[in-house]
């Protein structure tokens, strides 16, 4: 069975997607991760990210692996483990720029396939999951929220990563990556898509409560 979580930045689905797997016992798949990290190889290399071609060839020479569990994602680049120093700010500043380049898709994209073949079963989130990558998924969902509710999450998360941030950064951050990877899961928004779960005023145990029965009642039908 495929999962597809997709939305927008801070919508939920990273936490929603984890907890999802390890309550289903199969593979959790991150691929917001993958982008991260081929987004911390250009800078760590030098590589500019405005280089259309330099950064798909990047991203199609890169070592990268996932060990993906239903607890557990680690991010492999080049043999170093980089799980961590991915989640910072100046990555994040950068990612939606490096996940917009057709070539750095196109690679990651079928990286991705890949890793489905080889699971056969996994819950995966990101941007257009259920659009481009599994479009034959099992299960798709589509989760929301405003955007201050996501600023306000994702400024959380970084602080307790003991990262110094202002949450009217993190909020512009959330907008200008709104207005670039909007393109990439409105295709979810065609009512029969994928079912939408509007999770502003949910917590994560209600989120991961509602995408359970989601599945259930698919299942029944």
């Amino acid at each position: 069975m495929i999962i597809t979580i997709d939305g927008p930045a801070g919508s939920g689905k990273s936490t929603a997607a984890r907890k999802l797997a390890a309550a289903m016992g199969i593979p959790y798949l991150d691929t917001g991760a993958m982008y991260r990290a081929v987004t911390y190889k250009a800078l760590e290399t030098g590589t500019p990210i405005e280089n259309v071609e330099a950064l798909a060839d990047l991203a199609r020479r890169a070592d990268l692996r996932l060990d993906c569990g239903p607890t557990h994602v680690r991010v492999i680049m080049d043999g170093c483990d980089v799980s961590e120093a991915i989640r910072s700010m100046r990555v994040n500043e950068h990612t939606s720029t490096v996940a917009q380049n057709p070539g750095v898709r196109a690679a990651l994209i079928e990286k991705q396939r890949e890793i489905g073949r080889q699971l056969g079963a996994l819950v995966t989130e990101g941007r257009d999951q259920g659009s481009a990558v599994f479009p034959d998924a099992d299960v798709k969902f589509l989760l929301t929220a405003s955007d201050v509710q996501r600023a306000e999450r994702r400024y959380q998360e970084m602080q307790a990563d003991g990262e110094d941030v202002r949450l009217d950064d993190v909020l512009d951050n959330i907008r200008r990556r709104d207005h670039n990877d909007r393109k990439q899961w409105a295709p979810l928004l065609v009512p029969g898509q994928a079912i939408q779960i509007d999770t502003t005023d949910m917590n994560i145990g209600q989120v991961v409560e509602r995408l359970q029965s989601e599945i259930a009642r698919c299942h029944l039908k």
